[in-house]
């Protein structure tokens, strides 16, 4: 029997401290209808539209904080099973393979453990997403000119989270009874990034099968 959602994503699992919305403020507001449309059961395609007469930057900057919250809280749950001698290298199978570069210590692009690859960057999205210049929560501050940009390279790295749980931790989703909570987080990331082409179809292509087959 599965088990509840509560003891399969124990709070003591977080891989990150989740990013939280200030209440009163407009992104607070939209987050809160987002998860109620989330709650009412409605279609997921029909949940990810941008609500009338609202900013799509803050729409997205919404989803993309809370997708960064539940794709850390599913890494979390089974890091442990995540190490440097299961998965010596960040990958989706024998023929994906994801090599980790920043601006600081990685320039190049650099094979890692898939466990280092998450660290760095689970603490890369943190870091943006608490940058007011890259995600502003004061009132009437802009959004930056590249703001989908930044939001497009954030996602596509947390796709590469999914393809690695997917092909190298199945059996632990499973074990766990979470498949069908793991399930509904895909399918709903995946018709966000598509109803915004914030994700090139190219990086889909490790998942394409399974995708065809659950979010039809």
């Amino acid at each position: 029997m599965a088990l509840c959602l509560k003891q399969v994503f124990a709070k003591d699992k977080t891989f990150r401290p989740r990013k939280r919305f200030e209440p009163g403020t407009q992104r607070f507001e939209l987050y809160k209808k987002a998860q109620a449309s989330l709650k009412s059961g409605l279609d997921l395609r029909s949940v990810v539209r941008l609500p009338p007469g609202e900013n799509i930057d803050d729409w997205i900057a919404v989803h993309v904080v809370d997708f960064f919250n539940r794709i850390n809280l599913i890494y979390g749950t089974m890091a442990e099973r995540c190490s440097e001698t299961s998965c010596p290298v960040m990958a989706g199978g024998p023929r994906y393979e994801y090599r980790w570069q920043d601006e600081r210590q990685y320039r190049r692009p650099a094979k890692l453990p898939a466990p280092r690859y998450m660290a760095l960057l689970m603490d890369w999205i943190e870091g943006l997403i608490n940058d007011e210049d890259v995600f502003p929560t004061r009132v009437g501050v802009p959004f930056p000119k590249n703001f989908q940009q930044v939001c497009t390279k954030i996602l596509t790295r947390l796709f590469r989270v999914f393809v690695h749980v997917y092909i190298h931790h199945f059996d632990s989703i499973l074990s766990m009874g979470a498949e069908a909570h793991v399930n509904t987080c895909y399918k709903h990331f995946y018709y966000f990034i598509r109803e915004f082409s914030l994700v090139d179809q190219r990086e889909l292509e490790p998942l394409r099968e399974m995708t065809e087959r659950i979010c039809h």
